[in-house]
């Protein structure tokens, strides 16, 4: 009896601890070295979901493009750019280096080509090229830049170049926040335009000459993912603003100063999982039933035309079938039901027989 309840407190034991183990492995945790910075919102309601230094000033890098294309896309909301509109590639784009396009003053494309090259190839070049020709000069740009940003209520950034690559001597330096960065994003998701600059994974450049490959493998990871942009430099380290849709629901997740590329996209991935956990999904949107007004005269002709003259509407006699197989079924299972009454009879007389004749001995 002793051993019985030692092993029932032993069973009790590992039971209690394999569902405190389980609870614990259910807990999304984010380390705190993996990056510099973290934030996580609600892309429809602007609610923190998560965040983690997202007030420290931080190196945007690439990342900043995603201004570039708001400031572009703004203007051709408003009328004075049109995406056909060709741009003339100047000589400062040509000699821009890092990740390009590799333009040619002898070029022009379309707006919206260099907006692709923008966002899925990163292209310093495509930056140059646009913030040239929208404002005169990549200083005016950049003006722009700083005015978006404090129009949606980016306090603590402040843009110096159109590319975000690292300052040359005596340039200052591209400053911004997570929770800045997720201000940007939030207002880029209501653009619908937006996505499809940010969501394509490989595109053509200049007649299939060049393909352009996304820096953000989130696009192939995660699912519902449809943007926005990767960045990069040493002092900067690595960053990303992300976001995805899924159940009627956007997360924005950004990672700001990760020093490894996989570490910065495994803690995006968490964080993105983490905020689809915290807001529950929305029903999807029915469109009303439209009503069809039908002609009550000529649906009732119709109707008695089909029944008198059509065969296939009067009411046909269904023909009896006997089903020989079910009889035999039926016949067999009655036999095996009465097999088993008969068997559970004698058991139970056998039974008692024994018990009298043991009593009997016994007396």
């Amino acid at each position: 009896m002793k051993n019985i309840q030692c092993f029932i407190g032993l069973l009790l034991i590992l039971f209690t601890w394999q569902i405190a183990w389980a609870g614990r492995a259910q807990l999304a945790t984010v380390a705190a070295d993996p990056y510099a910075s973290a934030f996580v919102l609600d892309a429809e309601t602007g609610k923190t979901l998560f965040s983690k230094n997202a007030d420290a000033p931080v190196y945007p890098a690439s990342t900043l493009k995603l201004m570039v294309l708001a400031v572009i896309l703004d203007r051709i909301e408003q009328g004075t750019l049109q995406l056909n509109e060709m741009v003339q590639i100047t000589v400062e784009a040509y000699k821009m280096g890092g990740s390009q396009v590799y333009l040619d003053p002898k070029e022009q494309f379309p707006i919206e080509e260099l907006l692709y090259a923008l966002m899925i190839q990163s292209a310093n070049d495509a930056a140059v090229a646009l913030a040239t020709h929208v404002a005169g000069t990549k200083e005016e740009f950049v003006a722009l830049m700083n005015q978006k940003a404090e129009e949606l209520g980016m306090k603590n950034t402040k843009f110096y170049s159109v590319h975000g690559l690292p300052p040359s001597k005596g340039q200052h330096v591209d400053v911004t926040t997570a929770r800045d960065f997720g201000i940007l994003c939030r207002y880029l998701s209501t653009r619908p335009e937006v996505f499809k600059y940010t969501e394509t994974r490989v595109r053509d450049f200049r007649g299939g000459e060049f393909v352009m490959r996304t820096h953000n493998h989130l696009l192939e990871k995660v699912e519902g993912c449809d943007g926005f942009k990767t960045g990069y430099f040493t002092k900067a380290g690595f960053s990303i603003a992300a976001t995805a849709k899924r159940g009627g629901v956007r997360i924005i997740a950004i990672v700001m100063g990760s020093k490894d590329r996989k570490v910065r996209d495994a803690k995006a991935i968490e964080l993105i999982a983490k905020g689809f956990a915290m807001v529950p999904a929305k029903p999807e949107k029915l469109l009303p039933a439209t009503p069809v007004k039908l002609n009550k005269k000529v649906e009732t002709d119709t109707i008695q035309e089909e029944t008198a003259g059509s065969p296939a509407l009067q009411p046909q006699p269904q023909p009896t079938t006997t089903d020989s197989s079910s009889g035999w079924n039926k016949l067999f299972i009655g036999f095996v039901l009465g097999f088993l009454s008969c068997a559970a009879l004698n058991f139970f007389v056998l039974r008692k027989r024994s018990r009298n004749n043991w009593r009997g001995k016994r007396f």
